[in-house]
């Protein structure tokens, strides 16, 4: 019988925090072009369109590549020594964005963030899967998420900030740089907090595995056969969530250029309300999810956690549609606010559903293909699914508001019918999944 690590819940939790502050560290790093629209496109003389591929497509394709081969060194090498080095490529690869001369040195800047990223999720889930029980670890997952609300929120209010400041000052001499114009500052400012947090990492302790576990990496080809064989329920979760996914990002990229264009409000303040917003809201979201997920499962109801995810869809599509066609700003705050807290529900649990669903052993990789999936197609095409609206179907960059509810309206139902197909076959495969580890397969 497959014998389970013992579990010292206050170390697991010193984890999880530790954790969330990579994560946090990297969507700010991720998430600071939402607030650069205006500058990068005058810097730069490119499109929305132009935008949305170094913010979304740059990031993401490498990101999801990238996720595979190094959760494989995840699912058998030391976790914890992985990402202190991935966060120390991520770190100095947003600095070097903001040395960027042009379109494509910018893109490539981009694209060594993503790779730096792509470690982090796959290890971090396998990490606080050894260290939690299950009944635990939705809430452990959300809490490690919140760094995604906490980063995107100190991204737009921290890079509201330094660009109201620059605007004031127009360029900044630094030593050994020359003159830089305020959004490139931001990036190498936000870029350094991450190399500190990959210190603190060292002071982390690599949870230990169930036995057995970690010493061969289970062939790429077996994990590919393990989810054929579950494929309406890991296939549609994945591809469901991956559509969300789509409509989340693209309210995270295009939410401070809503309140810009819309409502006349000056960078420094967009970043500041939706910054806001971000961090409050969305970890409210966060943290709901998982406390009603595990409520659910410990009830009995195994496929709890991506039931939660399709009713936080269905509440989450009348405050996208709402940003088409309000006129009042403090409307249009109200619908970003909703949209943004039902919208980070799925945040911890998404991937908290394949753990469930996984043996140990192939864990980080299956997360590596459901990030591989869920940002390439999430965060690759929902920024541009938007920005294509607005430069071909509205052809009006005030119209901002009604692409991003179009492409809600859209995508929002196909998520949820994809979902609502996984959620017979979810329930089944995660007893499976319990039955075996019960008997030491």
């Amino acid at each position: 019988m497959t014998e389970t690590p013992d579990r010292n819940l206050g170390s697991a939790w010193y984890l999880v925090g530790i954790l969330m502050l990579a994560q946090t560290c990297s969507f700010i790093d991720r998430m600071i072009m939402g607030l650069m629209v205006g500058p990068i496109r005058q810097s730069f003389g490119i499109s929305d369109t132009q935008f949305s591929l170094l913010a979304g497509l740059a990031f993401s394709l490498f990101y999801s590549l990238m996720g595979l081969p190094l959760a494989r060194i995840a699912d058998r090498g030391n976790r914890r020594k992985l990402i202190m080095i991935c966060i120390s490529l991520w770190s100095v690869m947003t600095a070097l964005c903001g040395l960027a001369r042009g379109f494509w040195t910018l893109f490539i800047a981009r694209v060594g963030v993503g790779v730096g990223e792509a470690a982090l999720s796959p290890a971090a889930y396998s990490m606080i899967s050894d260290a939690f029980p299950k009944k635990a670890l939705g809430l452990a997952t959300s809490v490690y998420t919140m760094g995604v609300t906490f980063g995107s929120g100190l991204a737009y209010m921290l890079g509201g900030v330094v660009i109201g400041w620059a605007s004031t000052v127009g360029t900044v001499e630094l030593p050994g740089f020359g003159e830089l114009e305020g959004w490139r500052l931001t990036f190498m400012i936000v870029g350094i907090p991450g190399l500190l947090i990959a210190l603190m990492l060292s002071t982390v302790k690599e949870p230990a595995r169930p036995a057995g576990e970690g010493l061969v990496a289970i062939p790429l080809r077996e994990v590919m056969q393990f989810i054929t064989d579950r494929r309406r329920a890991m296939g549609c979760h994945i591809i469901g969530v991956a559509v969300f996914i789509m409509v989340v990002f693209g309210i995270n990229i295009w939410g401070p250029t809503y309140l810009i264009r819309t409502f006349g409000f000056t960078p420094a303040d967009a970043g500041m309300k939706f910054g806001t917003i971000m961090m409050v809201l969305g970890t409210a979201g966060l943290l709901a999810g998982g406390t009603i997920a595990d409520a659910w499962f410990a009830r009995g109801r195994n496929n709890a956690y991506p039931l939660v995810i399709l009713i936080s869809g269905l509440c989450m599509l009348p405050f996208v549609l709402g940003l088409g066609w309000v006129t009042e700003a403090g409307l249009g705050l109200l619908c970003l606010a909703g949209a943004t807290f039902f919208s980070a529900f799925q945040g911890g649990i998404a991937a908290g559903t394949l753990q469930l669903m996984t043996p140990g052993p192939m864990r980080a990789q299956v997360a590596a293909l459901y990030f591989l999936l869920a940002n390439l197609i999430g965060i690759g095409l929902g920024p541009t699914v938007v920005a294509l609206l607005t430069d071909f179907v509205f052809a009006n960059d005030a119209a901002i508001g009604q692409s991003l509810a179009l492409s809600a309206a859209i995508l929002i139902p196909i998520a949820c019918a994809l979902i609502w197909i996984a959620l017979p076959a979810i329930d089944e495969a995660i007893e499976r999944n319990a039955a075996q580890a019960a008997a030491g397969k």
